[in-house]
């Protein structure tokens, strides 16, 4: 796995050499405007919505009267960090739910963005149909509702374990690969479905090259640490770098 998301992480770099060599910058630029924007309004109307989540859910619970008449530092930090550790969790959750919404609306770009990165490195044309376009839709749109699930199904458990003193401190870590797993997963598969990988085996070929998958959406999440440009450039540089990751991973097989 290791060897696959070292793969995963320098597709990134070659696919930001790849953009400039063949001026692919107007179609970074589309869908990067439009996330920008999307996330940036969703994080705005997280944060506000969470904290009232929180707060209202500890007033009903009485924990924050419970902490202040028992006067305990230990309790009261503990309590604190579990608190820290729940905004993690919800704005992961939140951002996964964001991010599947975003995969369905992008999904015409990105599904043509991943056909024309192959079609240059195989020094093909493939001719453009509507009517294949509108199937790798409604393909992304289920796949993409059932990692969804799947992720819910994670989510809740982990939500549940985030309430437990110091066990629950691990939680954002382990979010943290689910997360960079199925946003990579939905990377990958736009090359799976041209390959004619139905949606059950491209589900389980990635299953069996999770490194692949890891790599790229941990790139893609290390992106959003540089405001703006990252936010900007990480989608189309993320489905860019996965359809390069499988042939760089096929020559090295």
């Amino acid at each position: 796995m290791l060897k696959e998301i070292v793969i995963a992480i320098e597709a990134f770099f070659r696919a930001h050499r790849f953009i400039k060599k063949h001026k692919l910058w107007r179609w970074i630029l589309i869908p990067g405007l439009l996330y920008m924007i999307l996330f940036m309004a969703g994080m705005y109307f997280f944060w506000k919505s969470s904290d009232s989540a929180i707060s209202y859910l500890s007033n009903l619970i009485g924990i924050s009267k419970w902490l202040h008449a028992l006067h305990n530092q230990l309790i009261s930090f503990l309590f604190t960090m579990g608190e820290l550790m729940l905004r993690l969790v919800l704005l992961s959750f939140y951002f996964s739910l964001f991010k599947y919404l975003f995969l369905i609306i992008g999904s015409p770009v990105f599904s043509y963005l991943s056909e024309k990165t192959e079609a240059i490195i195989e020094g093909k044309t493939y001719d453009f149909s509507m009517a294949q376009l509108w199937k790798d839709m409604q393909r992304g749109i289920k796949l993409s509702a059932r990692n969804a699930l799947w992720q819910t199904v994670y989510v809740i458990s982990l939500i549940i374990l985030s309430l437990i003193p110091l066990v629950g401190w691990i939680t954002p870590v382990i979010l943290l690969f689910i997360e960079c797993y199925y946003y990579g997963f939905s990377m990958l598969d736009y090359s799976c479905e041209r390959h004619q990988l139905s949606a059950s085996k491209s589900v389980e070929f990635i299953g069996k090259h999770k490194g692949l998958a890891i790599g790229n959406g941990m790139v893609f999440y290390l992106m959003h640490l540089v405001p703006f440009v990252g936010w900007l450039l990480a989608p189309a540089y993320a489905v860019i770098a996965a359809t390069i990751s499988l042939y760089h991973w096929e020559e090295q097989t």
